[in-house]
């Protein structure tokens, strides 16, 4: 699922394609915005708010999207094949004279005012890439529920903005923490850290991993490892979901490197 990084990582490439061109042709295939026609308009900037991509348009008007579970934005020269998908999971097409930008699977499409953005966004907390990271905020937002599992806590977006499952469950791994352990039990300053580090790390690789080595079946400690042995002690690793539906996720954890809180699964 995209995260923060690979927000930020998307942008930057429409940014550096889109930003101060002309939109020749816009098409956008969701109901709400059918009939909306945004040639003529320049691209200003693209920007990343968490896992939320906003791009600014001349006229103050602002494109924004949610990636979700696996939307993405692709881009291609002019007469290019589109290999993001069938066409039937396009949801935008914009134009330049030199790009062709495409929207695929994006579940959040919308066209909000620019000076109206906070509508979108500004539930968010402070975004762990952006270089003002509020980290005092941070911290104080995840303090404000002690009693909520870390888990739970790290994901929502409301307390600091770009962390998924990915990086929840490798950051509970490396520092040893259940998933199920209170958020009041755990060092939030070493774990925020954690978290910003890994997800710069990640950022200039253009992968995510934690082990530090980039090869296929390798890049993790035990996220997507269930039923495998811990690459440290060789226990089994543990899955569970956390949290409550529709927003329950699947946790990845080593029993024995993650000792167990007084409840929560084993």
């Amino acid at each position: 699922m995209p995260e923060g990084d690979t927000v930020w990582r998307a942008c930057k490439r429409l940014n550096q394609a889109l930003g101060g061109q002309e939109l020749v042709r816009t098409d956008f295939r969701v109901p709400t915005l059918a009939t909306t026609d945004l040639s003529g308009r320049s691209v200003l900037e693209v920007v990343a708010r968490g896992k939320h991509l906003l791009m600014r348009l001349s006229g103050g008007l602002t494109i924004h999207s949610h990636f979700r579970m696996d939307g993405s934005w692709h881009l291609y020269r002019p007469g290019e094949q589109w290999r993001g998908g069938p066409a039937h999971q396009v949801r935008a097409v914009l134009e330049t004279a030199a790009w062709t930008a495409v929207g695929y699977r994006l579940p959040v499409l919308d066209l909000v005012a620019t000076d109206a953005e906070d509508t979108v966004v500004g539930h968010l907390g402070p975004d762990l890439l952006a270089p003002d990271f509020d980290r005092a905020q941070a911290i104080t937002n995840l303090q404000s529920d002690p009693s909520r599992t870390i888990s739970e806590a790290l994901l929502d977006q409301r307390n600091l903005a770009g962390i998924g499952n990915f990086y929840r469950t490798e950051v509970c791994f490396l520092l040893g923490l259940h998933p199920w352990l209170p958020v009041s039990a755990v060092d939030l300053e070493a774990t925020v850290e954690l978290n910003r580090r890994l997800l710069k790390a990640n950022l200039r690789n253009g992968t995510q991993v934690s082990t530090g080595i980039d090869r296929p079946g390798q890049r993790t400690w035990v996220f997507e490892r269930a039923g495998k042995p811990c690459r440290r002690c060789r226990t089994t690793i543990s899955t569970a979901m956390i949290g409550d539906p529709p927003r329950a996720r699947v946790s990845y954890w080593c029993p024995s490197c993650q000792p167990a809180p007084e409840t929560g699964p084993n």
